[in-house]
């Protein structure tokens, strides 16, 4: 009797511990400590349920209780075919033309191509930066972990390209590479300026790393957010909760651009929407409007498809998205992460 009771409880833990894994958001678990990485790699927990479920059927020809290894079966398939529905519902597409959707010529010349690139300190170098930077055609760049020499590297080689850029930066300390991050804009958009405090934290900025909010100086055209949130490391989970509340903030306006690494998925930012569409404050994601939300862009030692979709552009409703791409050609160029390029026409 004690050990069906037992056999009992334990399947019953399984089937909670599997059901907050699947949608941690249902019990306000999606930004606490474990569950939070958890949730992080839905495609690499599918693929340990596959491997789970040949184990158990392994077993149910060697052990008994075969009707207990049986209903933990068939509890591993249900997450299993819920994960893969999650993931499916975001979609896999790696590259959406952006020639796709748009509606017009004038449109097409009204849009603005955005490319984000977490370069792990400089890393990749500012002539590969810029190399994607021109053969996007990139309107705004936004470099998490770039410091503004690099920045101005990377400006120079577009210049001498044909395609000048302002570059703006902003640094908490010149001795980690990791807390700077520069965006570049192009002068077509008009003059920007930064208008947000270089200190860290709310109610300025991100906490550890810096986030560079960009602002027209003439108040026509979007406000440029450079994103770059702490990671959920144990003795962060303060500061990254904080730091996702803080970038919701940011983009309570009309006309806002955000780019960068959030270092969370959609998962972690449930309950930060204003409504609609939109995933934090009142910014949709690009990758998540044309069926692109799956795939990973961190860490590149794993395959897109099985990585974790913490970097994004995003934008509020008066903008949509006309093309998208994950980058995965650059793997090898010396970042963790893969670049993000998306192409944001005007709403009409």
């Amino acid at each position: 009797m004690f050990t069906r009771l037992l056999r009992a409880l334990i399947l019953i833990g399984a089937a909670v511990i599997l059901l907050v894994v699947t949608w941690p958001q249902a019990f306000g678990l999606h930004n606490s400590w474990v569950v939070a990485h958890l949730v992080s790699f839905r495609a690499v927990a599918v693929i340990g349920t596959v491997v789970g479920l040949v184990l158990l059927a392994v077993l149910r020809f060697i052990l008994p209780h075969r009707r207990t290894l049986g209903v933990a079966m068939v509890l591993l398939a249900l997450f299993g075919i819920a994960s893969v529905g999650v993931l499916a519902s975001r979609g896999f597409s790696t590259t959406v033309s952006p020639t796709e959707g748009l509606v017009s010529a004038e449109a097409d010349a009204d849009s603005v191509t955005v490319l984000s690139w977490n370069t792990l300190g400089d890393a990749p170098g500012a002539a590969v930066i810029a190399a994607q930077a021109l053969a996007h055609n990139a309107d705004v760049v936004t470099l998490p972990e770039t410091t503004k020499e690099t920045g101005i590297l990377i400006a120079e080689a577009m210049r001498d390209a044909g395609r000048p850029m302002w570059v703006h930066t902003l640094a908490f300390d010149l001795v980690s590479k990791a807390r700077s991050t520069t965006v570049l804009i192009s002068p077509d958009l008009g003059a920007y300026a930064v208008t947000n405090a270089a200190g860290s934290g709310p109610p300025g900025n991100t906490n550890v790393l810096p986030t560079v909010v960009a602002e027209p100086v003439d108040g026509s055209g979007p406000t440029i957010v450079a994103v770059h949130a702490v990671a959920p490391i144990q003795y962060e989970m303060s500061n990254w909760r904080s730091d996702l509340d803080w970038l919701a903030t940011q983009c309570q306006g009309d006309d806002v651009i955000m780019a960068g690494d959030f270092n969370s998925t959609l998962d972690h930012m449930a309950d930060r929407a204003s409504g609609g569409d939109s995933v934090l404050g009142n910014c949709s994601d690009a990758a998540l409007s044309v069926g692109a939300a799956s795939v990973g862009t961190w860490p590149t030692a794993l395959p897109a498809l099985l990585g974790s979709p913490i970097d994004h552009v995003m934008a509020t409703p008066n903008w949509r998205v006309s093309g998208l791409q994950v980058i995965e050609s650059l793997d090898e160029a010396g970042s963790d992460h893969r670049p993000i390029v998306a192409t944001l026409t005007p709403a009409r």
